[in-house]
């Protein structure tokens, strides 16, 4: 059974080092991204996001970082499953980069498949609002999922 991984990539016309900061830096992420985070993503540092849709914390552990290249952290993809999610940054020209993101993997399951949607959508919507963020001081995520909330 093949097992599933997530693979997006979109390029950003911002340079990579401006990309990786609006990743790492938690002032910044709050603006595309997150509502909360418990610090800067550094190598090796266990932190815990906040979503402004869901009342609980991510828990993330950043496995590795090369600034303006890489970032690495695991979270949970699914119920006791540790995920790997790898952002890579190319320098396409002098303002522009493209960010490649993989995660995973799940096995080919009801729930790989059930998470495959899920965080193929959340990744997709990741690259547009850091997009945006950076390219035009916008933040889509800003009552987009305001349906999720549990009432």
């Amino acid at each position: 059974m093949k097992e599933l991984q997530i693979k997006t990539a979109l390029q950003i016309s911002r340079h990579p080092k401006d990309v990786f900061e609006a990743i790492v830096d938690p002032e910044q992420m709050s603006n595309y991204f997150i509502s909360e985070s418990s610090g800067r993503m550094e190598e090796g540092k266990a932190l815990e996001w906040k979503f402004p849709e869901f009342e609980e914390w991510a828990a993330i552990k950043v496995v590795e970082i090369t600034p303006g290249e890489y970032i690495s952290f695991q979270w949970e993809g699914a119920k006791d499953t540790t995920l790997l999610v790898e952002m890579t940054l190319l320098e396409m020209s002098e303002n522009s980069t493209l960010l490649k993101i993989t995660e995973g993997n799940m096995q080919n399951t009801d729930a790989g498949i059930k998470w495959l949607a899920q965080n193929t959508e959340g990744w997709a919507n990741f690259l547009a609002s850091l997009k945006a963020y950076l390219e035009y001081d916008i933040n889509l995520r800003k009552g987009a999922f305001d349906f999720l909330k549990q009432k």
